[in-house]
């Protein structure tokens, strides 16, 4: 499984983000001024200034909302959440086609991530574009949804005809840096929790268990 999409915020916790940060008018800039060399020729939006209060507040929220979720902590296995910013999106803007660096000052990524602040219904156009091997894929998150893929492949987000996307992104540094071993474990571990959901603890599962923890120890970093 290379994508993960997954609710993360409730209603309260959006309401409360977003009435913040869309009160901040004179801290919205432009944002090719976090952008690499290349990707910054493509990007369109706006960015919360990165250095303000209200921007390291919430970053920080984030941060805890995804180290306490299960499902998310299993997929990425974070080492470190960096780089986190709020970007918005208004009519005719977008962000082409590109690749995020490698390495950041805040981290290696690894692993991408986009938190939708809006719902599906308060924009046009704006779908998250990303591109594998065979294929493109689509994704329009609605309100609170996340959605965590691989920092290796080349994806956009296509121009916002009306309306206004707001979205939280950053990136993850993994204990473990491939797709492929950080997919065997996953799936390692959501059948061992199944089992043991379903059947309880039992010696065999035990020993599932232990392998996965010597595969994460041995495949770690």
């Amino acid at each position: 499984m290379n994508f993960l999409t997954h609710d993360l915020l409730i209603d309260k916790e959006l309401e409360i983000l977003k009435n913040d940060i869309k009160n901040q008018s004179e801290l919205w800039e432009n944002g090719k001024k976090t952008a690499g060399s290349h990707a910054s020729t493509v990007k369109e939006n706006l960015q919360l200034n990165r250095n303000s209060e209200v921007s390291k507040k919430y970053s920080l929220f984030i941060k805890k909302k995804i180290l306490s979720n299960p499902l998310i902590k299993s997929f990425a296995l974070p080492k470190i959440i960096h780089g986190i910013m709020f970007t918005k999106s208004l009519k005719n803007m977008h962000y082409g086609r590109h690749i995020d660096n490698p390495f950041m000052s805040s981290g290696r990524s690894d692993l991408s991530f986009t938190i939708s602040l809006t719902k599906k219904s308060d924009y046009e156009g704006g779908e998250l574009v990303i591109e594998t091997i065979n294929s493109e894929k689509e994704f329009k998150l609605d309100a609170g949804e996340i959605i965590i893929y691989p920092s290796t492949y080349l994806h956009s987000v296509k121009e916002v005809k009306n309306g206004e996307r707001l979205v939280c992104v950053g990136w993850i540094e993994s204990y473990v840096k491939s797709i492929e071993e950080r997919e065997y474990l996953f799936d390692l571990d959501a059948g061992a929790k199944g089992l043991l959901a379903q059947h309880g603890r039992s010696d065999q599962l035990d020993l599932i268990f232990k392998s996965y923890s010597n595969l994460l120890r041995l495949l770690g970093n």
